[in-house]
């Protein structure tokens, strides 16, 4: 049994298809940290956990099983997307440009406080950055 589960933390899990080249790039484009990587068979990957700050995606290669899941490029869409909250959305949208992110959304200022952008990984997950944390807003 895993330590300290918290109930309500989401961990969004991800499937790729090259699942190493995804932690590489996740890690040059916005600085995840791999923290668990579980070896799968034919030399790919069946589980791995990459830290940012506080938070943590789970990821895996492309595999048929009853989930289902394909990567975006493979499925021809985008059915979800990730959003990181950071300090320096403008710091981060530099970084993930020099890695070669797919621009969906440029850097942009929100009428509700937030500096953010959106970017395609390699394979077609749709992440968006941003200096806005869901569940702060006090408007009315």
């Amino acid at each position: 049994m895993p330590a300290n589960p918290v109930p309500g933390d989401i961990v969004p899990f991800l499937r790729y298809a090259d699942p190493r080249a995804a932690i590489a790039w996740l890690g040059e484009a916005f600085g995840f940290t791999p923290i668990l990587v579980v070896d799968g068979e034919n030399g790919g990957i069946a589980h791995a956990e990459l830290r940012l700050g506080s938070s943590a995606i789970m990821l895996g290669g492309v595999k048929d099983d009853q989930l289902g899941m394909r990567s975006p490029r493979e499925a021809g869409g985008v059915t979800q997307g990730i959003y990181v909250v950071v300090a320096d959305a403008d710091a981060l949208w530099e970084r993930a440009v020099k890695a070669g992110a797919e621009v969906v959304m440029k850097l942009y200022d929100t009428p509700y406080g937030s500096r953010e952008f959106a970017v395609r990984d390699p394979e077609g997950h749709l992440w968006s950055i941003g200096t806005y944390r869901a569940g702060s807003y006090e408007g009315t």
